[in-house]
């Protein structure tokens, strides 16, 4: 029986689109911006951003350095947040009904502070609540230094949330997340990125 929800962030809650995160990065000078990221994981200083490697601020100054001219946070943080497409409404009212339902609802995402900084504002979802309201928690990479599809960061959710692999249904646009958790033991379940999710997983919960 299911007990806990693990849910992805981008392609999942909200819709992404890495060609705006692209364009984004190249209006602030990163002309070769797409070497280092695609859908699913960053490389270079953008996924040791991610990894928790490095913090918002060095991964500023190296990315001025990239560049060739200074770029500011906002800069950044302009860029990175061209990820975040939409934000649908019917997927957090359906995290908030699995939680009603009795479900223990967690966030498990590859993420990084400039995305944090708006998903955790009140402007996340244009009614003043942050992406923390509608969770019980929020496992975040660049806080745990730990990413997707590691075994260990399966483990780590394991080991906080005191519960076994078939008892968490793992919901992830990743082909890659959500064949390594499965590996595991966790249920699994991969919607396409923008897709409506909201009632076909239910049938992962009966």
């Amino acid at each position: 029986m299911i007990k806990t929800i693990a849910f992805d962030l981008g392609g999942v809650i909200i819709t992404i689109d890495q060609s705006q995160a692209v364009s984004r990065f190249k209006e602030i000078g990163a002309v070769d911006v797409e070497q280092w990221l695609n859908p699913y994981m960053q490389t270079g200083i953008f996924g040791d951003l991610e990894h928790g490697l490095i913090t918002a601020e060095d991964f500023r100054v190296e990315l001025s350095k990239l560049i060739g001219k200074e770029v500011t946070a906002e800069q950044c943080a302009y860029a990175w947040q061209g990820y975040a497409k939409d934000v649908p409404m019917r997927n957090l009212e359906k995290v908030k009904r699995l939680r009603q339902h009795g479900y223990r609802v967690v966030l498990l995402s590859n993420t990084n502070p400039y995305m944090m900084q708006w998903a955790m504002s009140p402007q996340f979802d244009g009614q003043g609540h942050t992406l923390a309201d509608y969770f019980d928690h929020c496992y975040l990479s660049y806080e745990l230094k730990m990413m997707k599809p590691s075994e260990e960061i399966f483990r780590h959710v394991l080991m906080q949330e005191k519960t076994f692999p078939h008892e968490i249904l793992f919901v992830d646009d990743g082909p890659r997340n959500v064949a390594a958790a499965s590996q595991i033991g966790f249920c699994t379940f991969c919607p396409v990125n923008g897709a409506d999710w909201t009632e076909e997983i239910d049938q992962f919960l009966v």
